[in-house]
């Protein structure tokens, strides 16, 4: 038989699907249906704080935002009337922003296959990236930083300066057809709020109807491994609702998000995420757990910045920390950590490269973070 908590009695598999001794069976959900729960059951809970850019959105907010007119199936609507269709690739290019949320969730709600693209990606790594694997759409800001993400899009598309928005045709991007921006107006490419107004009620009644054909099977997200480089061109690994619902689940279930709601310990869990969303550590392990486990995600900061993580774990009084090894050693390093009270943190995540003893010692010493 198959054992999932202790090693195989039978070493392989034959079949796609096979559930065998658990204590805990698999989740078969589609990341639209998960967040819709996670919306029902905590309407009026935090589900993602944007510290630096002053954006706080509720479950019901962020999946209906009257306000602001950014919300989940809106965008995703907006996404089918600008021509998009289920199975289509969107890139989402840029630092941790409200919108890399609301896209993550909006194409899961379309159908649409989000394509995680590096935000520190210069122009040839980011041309190679959309055009294998056919993006018909990328959102980005016109900049941040030293990344001028607009101008190294007309840099490979020239053709976007006399294009009609949402209908670019591009000689080394065959597949692009709308270049979508968060924040300006540029020539050729959609504003964001031309795709939220363009999910009009015709749109949102076709998204309804689509959800009747999307599948927990179905590939949802696209992760780009590695860098251009001595290990040759990043290799595309696809990923299924089935895929991240359950990664999120489980990696949520091992630090404890389940147990600590339901024995109404720490009713309110916050992660601090400064982990970039490009990656699966901050949307799978973070991000998707604000549907998949209803906590509230707190991102201190676009772009990494040291001292804003200790500050919105102090402020925000965040439960949990997550980070790579060396994020860890930098807030150790930072002068002022003493006088942060980071009482409110107990459990925190250590992944991304190999964690060395004698950082996490220090983490639980320094920061006092007992449970790493």
């Amino acid at each position: 038989g198959i054992h999932v908590d202790s090693p195989p009695i039978i070493p392989t598999l034959t079949t796609s699907y096979a559930h065998g001794t658990s204590s805990t069976s698999l989740h078969h959900i589609t990341i639209g249906d998960a967040l819709l729960k996670a919306v029902e059951r905590t309407p009026d809970r935090e589900a993602a704080v944007f510290v630096q850019d002053g954006v706080r959105k509720t479950f019901a907010q962020l999946q209906q935002d009257v306000s602001r007119s950014l919300k989940v199936d809106q965008a995703a609507a907006g996404l089918l009337a600008i021509g998009l269709q289920k199975g289509d690739r969107l890139g989402m290019w840029g630092p941790n922003t409200y919108e890399w949320v609301l896209f993550q969730f909006a194409t899961a709600r379309a159908g649409i296959i989000l394509v995680s693209v590096n935000p520190a990606y210069q122009q040839k790594e980011v041309e190679f990236a959309l055009r294998k694997v056919g993006c018909k759409a990328i959102v980005c800001p016109t900049q941040f930083k030293t990344q001028k993400y607009c101008e190294m899009l007309r840099q490979i598309c020239p053709e976007i300066e006399t294009s009609a928005p949402g209908d670019i045709r591009s000689a080394r991007l065959p597949d692009l057809r709308s270049v979508i921006v968060i924040d300006s107006r540029q020539p050729g490419m959609l504003h964001l709020e031309d795709v939220m107004q363009a999910g009009s009620s015709q749109y949102m009644q076709q998204l309804q109807d689509l959800q009747k054909k999307i599948s927990f099977d179905d590939p949802i997200n696209i992760q780009f491994t590695s860098v251009i480089g001595t290990t040759g061109a990043p290799k595309g690994a696809t990923l299924s609702h089935h895929n991240i619902i359950n990664n999120a689940y489980f990696v949520g279930k091992r630090v404890g998000y389940t147990w600590r709601v339901s024995l109404n310990r720490h009713p309110d869990l916050r992660i601090c995420l400064p982990v970039p969303m490009y990656h699966c550590f901050g949307s799978v392990g973070g991000g998707m757990c604000i549907a998949v486990h209803g906590i509230s995600i707190i991102f201190p900061s676009a772009g990494y910045d040291g001292k804003a993580t200790l500050a919105a774990l102090e402020s925000e009084r965040c439960t949990y920390i997550y980070g790579t090894p060396t994020m860890y050693v930098d807030w150790l390093n930072q002068p002022d950590l003493a006088k942060h009270d980071l009482s409110s943190v107990h459990t925190g995540i250590m992944a991304g490269s190999p964690c060395p003893p004698e950082v996490v010692k220090k983490v639980i010493t320094m920061m006092g973070i007992k449970e790493i």
